[in-house]
């Protein structure tokens, strides 16, 4: 359990009497699986939490618990709710302050014990920024999430690598979203979504106006949409048989992105699928060699094979003189 949903599960429990795991589920965006599991890590670690099968029954936190959730204030409650985030993100949202404040108040409400486990902030550090990222430039999160949060429109100017000076457009923000350690502010512009990368809004300025977003729209469901749409633009699902004395070494490369057909196997391959963001991403089956038979799409196999054409020649004995 990561520590923003255990105090957004320990909020909705301590403001409620009796709630069923389908309302806790979600309110926290996940699996009924998830929260029975994480029900049972408060039940281990000594959290009077206590569940009542029945029509009025429901998941309750019962009193004493030594969690005084009521000594924060509402906006250290709502910088704890937000999950997904690390320290260098929350920093990156100016809400590392009030963060460490929530914590230390809720801390100091702990009662020690003589075999107490060190704190997990101790042993745990998360940075979901991916490897070799260049210095951000640009718009920072910071600047942007006071005239987000009072939901008035922006006009932009949007630095884009397709067009060949920066765009003006006004836009109706829905908010901020994280993805693999790059910001995005998630906007309609005229009524039709995008995601904007802070880095490449060179300037920006609140509009006198208030936002005009699509009804029933939240930044939630808006990325989500995004990014779907995103993979499905932007993705080439290559089908291959692998050999098998190399199907584990091409799970562990490749991952969640291969997924084996368990009706197609046969003593000497697995039939698999590989997904990959970008037809020139397939040079990653080159150092496969002969133990990767591609099947399809054609593009995947002809632009393999100019691949391995290019690499001959270049390792092609030089003519003698």
């Amino acid at each position: 359990m990561t520590p923003d949903r255990f105090f957004t599960l320990m909020l909705l429990l301590e403001s409620r009497d009796a709630v069923t795991t389908q309302e806790l589920a979600s309110a926290l965006g996940v699996s009924l699986r998830t929260i029975t599991r994480d029900l049972n890590w408060l039940r281990d670690a000594g959290l009077p939490v206590t569940a009542h099968r029945g029509r009025l029954g429901g998941v309750t936190m019962l009193p004493g618990s030594g969690l005084d959730l009521t000594r924060l204030t509402p906006g250290e409650r709502d910088h704890l709710s937000l999950t997904g985030l690390d320290e260098r993100q929350r920093a990156e949202l100016d809400a590392s302050a009030e963060s460490r404040r929530a914590l230390s108040k809720i801390a100091a409400a702990q009662p020690r014990r003589v075999h107490d486990l060190l704190p997990l902030t101790d042993v745990v550090h998360v940075d979901s920024r991916p490897w070799r990222q260049a210095r951000a430039s640009g718009t920072t999160p910071a600047s942007l999430i006071g005239v987000v949060r009072r939901g008035r429109r922006l006009r932009i100017e949007y630095d884009s690598p397709r067009e060949s000076c920066p765009r003006d457009l006004v836009v109706d923000p829905y908010g901020l979203f994280a993805k693999a350690g790059i910001w995005y502010l998630v906007a309609d512009c005229a009524r039709v979504p995008r995601m904007y990368r802070l880095e490449r809004i060179t300037t920006w300025k609140e509009v006198d106006q208030p936002r005009r977003i699509r009804q029933s729209q939240t930044l939630a469901t808006v990325a989500a949409a995004l990014i779907d749409q995103w993979e499905h633009n932007h993705a080439i699902e290559v089908s291959a048989t692998i050999d098998q004395t190399q199907i584990e070494r091409a799970q562990r490369i490749f991952g969640p992105r291969l997924v084996r057909d368990d009706h197609e196997e046969s003593a000497t391959g697995h039939k698999v699928t590989i997904r990959f963001l970008h037809l020139e991403d397939v040079r990653a089956l080159l150092p496969f060699g002969s133990a990767i038979t591609v099947h399809g799409p054609a593009e995947a196999r002809a632009h393999l094979r100019d691949l391995a054409t290019n690499l001959a020649h270049h390792y092609a004995p030089s003519p003698t003189s």
